[in-house]
């Protein structure tokens, strides 16, 4: 099978390689890969500025259908569509695996990084990490399972949004537009976009065609803090970070009420940016990390997906496994707002 292979550590060195169907074990799965959607992690892994081990395959937001199970899996069918918790080789020893928080294990390898990866034909997958795809949830959109659970995960069951909240989303890309989605699905009262102007010929149309949102600033073009304050009154409740951009980080601090939530979901491309600290604290603001998804999240987002009230397929573009090189370079450059792979003919 042809297989996306990040073969050295570096800059670059991800190549097209023949890889072996590979095998799995009596209480794992064999699935067969539809789609696998491009992340913000696998364009780090391809500049070497995020952990793995090569040589792996890449990919882990996948949707797919089983096609052998191993003798001790009771829960999946052959031809059952399934999407998967990239939360593979998890300890279950540790504080973290112990409190429940497995996406956290410090020794967890995941898919597309520790082990071989979906930017491929076959996925081998433990039956405890599967989830089926609701009924008249599409292969595609069930391909943004991953990303829709750790928005899920850390919007709804961590910040909790609740009814009247006034939030402001710093950003207006995949993570950005289902934050706005759960925002409002959650009863938010008003939901700002921050973005740049060239957010605005493409990925502003799409978050209009999602109704996601009440006002768009161009960061670039207006006075942001200025413009919130003057929306909110007060400051904002929740302000999601999803942009990973320093400016936005300070913006964020500046407007938010006094004992609001900065919830930081994008990561930043550098490894220090300067904050109003003492803003912060004057503001008893609290702010909140997050990393990956938990198991209440997948069921939060695949419910969100069945319902149809989480729309995902207008964020969706799709390119062969052979197209990566300019897939990866549209998504990196913008120009694209969420991109899955398809496996090439073997």
């Amino acid at each position: 099978m042809k297989a996306l292979v990040k073969t050295k550590k570096g800059e670059g060195f991800l190549e097209i390689q023949d890889r072996p169907i590979p095998q799995f074990g009596d209480d794992e799965v064999l699935i067969r890969v539809a789609y696998s959607g491009i992340c913000g992690t696998d364009i780090h892994i391809l500049h070497d500025e995020f952990a793995y081990y090569p040589p792996v395959i890449l990919g882990h937001e996948f949707s797919g259908e089983v096609v052998e199970i191993g003798k001790s899996v009771t829960a999946f069918e052959k031809g059952d569509y399934v999407v998967g918790e990239p939360h593979n080789l998890a300890c279950g020893k540790c504080y973290l695996c112990r409190n429940g928080h497995i996406q956290n294990c410090m020794d967890k390898r995941s898919i597309g990084w520790g082990i071989d990866g979906s930017f491929t034909s076959y996925l081998v997958m433990p039956e405890k990490l599967l989830h089926k795809v609701p009924a008249g949830v599409s292969l595609k959109a069930a391909a943004m399972a991953e990303p829709a659970a750790i928005v899920a995960h850390q919007l709804l069951e961590r910040a909790r949004i609740t009814p009247g909240d006034q939030v402001v989303i710093m950003g207006v890309g995949p993570i950005a537009l289902l934050a706005a989605q759960m925002a409002r699905i959650a009863g938010a009262e008003k939901i700002i976009l921050c973005g740049c102007t060239n957010d605005i010929p493409y990925r502003l149309k799409i978050a209009k065609e999602l109704n996601c949102y009440d006002r768009f600033i161009d960061v670039l073009q207006e006075d942001a803090a200025a413009i919130i304050m003057e929306e909110t009154k007060i400051g904002a409740d929740v302000v999601v970070e999803a942009s990973g951009a320093g400016s936005a980080i300070c913006t964020a601090i500046k407007v938010l009420k006094k004992r609001g939530l900065l919830c930081a979901i994008g990561m930043t491309a550098r490894e220090m940016v300067e904050i109003p600290w003492n803003e912060a604290m004057m503001k008893v603001l609290d702010l909140q990390f997050n990393m990956s998804s938990s198991y209440n999240g997948w069921n939060m987002a695949l419910s969100l997906l069945g319902s149809g009230k989480l729309q995902v397929e207008q964020m969706i573009g799709v390119r062969p496994l052979n197209e990566w090189q300019k897939a990866f370079a549209d998504v990196e450059n913008g120009k694209a707002m969420k991109l899955l792979l398809t496996p090439m003919a073997d």
